[in-house]
């Protein structure tokens, strides 16, 4: 899959989608199916996923004007990153499946390395 702006766009859209109907789930229904902790974890994954859906398509925009290398390895960052840690924390969460949670950390380290090739690529952008 190319890493373009319509591709940054639409994924962010639809998980950004997802994380607010996780949001809702979480805050409606699984109550009482999650301890208080594991509430508070899965609030957490709903968090970085809609933070992070943000971020892709911001992403997408930046790339839409300035195809940069940084922006579309941001771009892909952001993507695995959401991928590995809200949904590794999902997957533990209903699960109970405990090598997922060693997943999550790689997820974390993908998302401050699409934080800082974002800012590799604002970096490289023309002053204006």
């Amino acid at each position: 899959m190319n890493m373009n702006p319509r591709t940054c766009v639409l994924s962010g859209g639809i998980l950004g989608a997802v994380g607010v109907a996780a949001g809702a789930l979480g805050a409606h229904a699984l109550e009482v199916r999650l301890s208080t902790e594991q509430l508070e974890t899965y609030q957490v994954a709903v968090r970085y996923q809609v933070f992070h859906a943000l971020a892709l398509v911001l992403t997408g925009t930046l790339l839409a004007q300035h195809p940069l290398k940084a922006g579309r390895i941001a771009a892909w960052a952001f993507l695995i990153g959401i991928l590995l840690f809200s949904g590794c924390l999902y997957g533990w969460l209903f699960s109970q499946w405990r090598p997922l949670v060693h997943v999550v950390p790689i997820g974390g380290i993908a998302l401050i390395v699409g934080w800082i090739a974002l800012a590799i690529a604002g970096w490289s952008l023309p002053a204006r």
